[in-house]
């Protein structure tokens, strides 16, 4: 029997005669980077390694033991100051793939066989120096359901990406294709070009629809992308990455619903044993956990489990992606979290939008706003030790646009309106202030209006008062922003042009600022 090199995971390898129920191995130090242990490259100790229920640390030879049936994944847990090898798509391969039988007959394809478990399953890891102070770049929901949108989804977003420097991971918050699995190759091609390792998560709409029970329904995700739930660190951080989309939902066997099976919780519980408490935690799943008094696409007692589980954690983060919105959500005591502190739950933008809607830009892309008004884009989480921020970049915009300011272009002198000014700062939160002022004068608060987006209506209606055909295809209907603030527009001034300035200042105390002019006219007289 011969010993294997983790090189990839899925991959058919040639095995002895003897089945085993104790996955065994080392983790190495690779130094000649060459994914081949040899006997001067030392073991690392102390390295967590999972079955995706059980987490061992390896011992101070970098040995470790554990128990395996005949359908999991071992994948080693990247701890901070090493980097995991990537395959030529820049996917980390942190895993190997035990299916000695392969994945069930199902419509796409799922992992082939790969026989018997090996004699040993190693993992190299590469010293990397990692500052502490690190940026990551995420993704919400690509989601092409047809190669075209592959396409958009490469033109608008990934190509102003490509090459993008001091970055040190990317991931993408699921839903990575619509309904179609054999995307999943197109989508890994677009996002290689960016150059940096990738991560991705599992989303309702990546699943394999024709499977009876929960734990089949990742079989082609398994076979593109490794396991739908695991965990690395970077810097002072430690990352867990779990798929949160119960199929068949188990209330009624129809759709899904957002929750975590017991095996998961306990893999969290197993994982964060050997996690410092002073490490920032951030979870990522795909469906939002809920917010206080609407948890209707999450179950309960999964976000409750969980936040026991992070009891004693005071740094955390939790992010989602799913509903093509962006929003801040914020769960305190009342809401069954367990610390004094609030802990902040980002329910990331889309890079696909409103769902590739929307007329077509110069790139002969959809411009796709989400329902709330939030333009299509991606965020950057700028870690500093176990401190973070949050940076949203609209897609094909300036880095310094965060406010939609929505006005009318025209008033009468002296004559009181109903029209408002709208501020649409698309990383607000209710938490946050908004101040706005005209030419230059006193600043004053804006009311926070969580409503639909005057912007995103002007959208739908040149849809549907046009008298000629747009290109691309209307947006969906608009939905609540929870991210907008209102003033009533000064009627009062003198008559001419105006400048409305608003100022956001985000929960980070990084201050933005949107201008936009309006005119204020004298009603003529015949």
């Amino acid at each position: 029997m011969r010993r294997i090199n983790l090189i990839a995971a899925g991959m058919l390898f040639t095995f002895g005669s003897y089945a085993q129920e104790t996955a065994k191995g080392y983790i190495y130090s690779d130094r000649n980077l060459n994914g081949k242990r040899e006997k001067m490259e030392s073991g690392i100790p102390n390295v967590a390694v999972t079955n995706g229920i059980d987490v061992v640390l390896s011992d101070k030879n970098g040995y470790y033991e554990l128990p395996v049936s005949n359908d999991q994944i071992i994948s080693v847990i990247k701890p901070s100051g090493y980097k995991v090898r990537t395959n030529e798509d820049q996917l980390p391969q942190f895993f190997y793939n035990h299916k000695p039988a392969g994945s069930p007959a199902l419509k796409y394809k799922g992992v082939a066989p790969t026989g018997k478990l090996p004699v040993s399953i190693d993992f190299p890891l590469s010293p990397s120096k990692e500052d502490s102070n690190f940026r990551a770049l995420i993704f919400g929901d690509p989601q092409p359901y047809t190669l075209q949108e592959v396409d958009y989804f490469d033109k608008g977003v990934v190509s102003e990406l490509e090459g993008v420097k001091n970055v040190a991971f990317g991931l993408s918050m699921g839903d990575l294709v619509g309904n179609n699995p054999d995307l999943f190759m197109p989508y890994i091609k677009a996002i290689k070009k960016i150059g940096i390792p990738w991560y991705n998560l599992m989303g309702n709409h990546d699943i394999n629809f024709d499977v009876k029970e929960d734990k089949y329904s990742d079989e082609s995700f398994e076979a593109h992308f490794g396991p739908a739930d695991y965990a690395f660190n970077y810097g002072d951080v430690h990352f867990i990455v779990l798929d949160d989309i119960l199929y068949p939902d188990p209330r009624d066997g129809k759709s899904y619903w957002g929750g975590l099976r017991k095996d998961q919780l306990e893999f969290v519980a197993n994982d964060l044993k050997f996690v410092p408490k002073d490490k920032l935690v951030v979870i990522a799943f795909h469906i939002p956990i809920g917010e206080a008094g609407n948890n209707e696409g999450f179950r309960e007692e999964d976000r409750k489990r969980l936040f026991e589980l992070l009891a004693d954690f005071p740094n955390t983060l939790s992010l989602s992606a799913h509903t093509h919105n962006q929003r801040q959500i914020f769960f305190l005591k009342k809401d069954g979290w367990k610390q004094e502190k609030a802990h902040h739950h980002y329910n990331v933008g889309t890079t696909s939008g409103n769902w590739y809607s929307g007329e077509l830009n110069d790139q002969g892309v959809p411009v796709s706003t989400m329902s709330d008004g939030t333009p299509k884009g991606y965020a950057f989480i700028n870690f500093k030790g176990n401190q973070y921020d949050v940076d949203y970049k609209v897609a094909g915009k300036s880095k310094e646009y965060q406010i939609e300011i929505s006005a009318p272009k025209v008033v009468q002198h002296d004559l009181k309106t109903s029209a408002g000014i709208y501020a649409n700062f698309f990383m607000g939160s209710e938490k946050d202030v908004l101040v706005y002022r005209v030419d230059g004068g006193a600043w004053k608060k804006m009311a926070y209006m969580p409503e639909s987006d005057p912007s995103f209506l002007d959208i739908l209606h040149k849809w549907d008062h046009t008298e000629t055909l747009l290109s691309g295809r209307r947006p969906g209907a608009a939905s609540d922003c929870h991210h907008l603030w209102r003033a009533a527009v000064p009627v009062n001034l003198a008559p001419g042009e105006h400048t409305i300035e608003v100022k956001a200042t985000d929960m980070y105390g990084k201050t933005f600022t949107q201008t936009k002019t309006y005119k204020i006219l004298e009603k003529s007289v015949n």
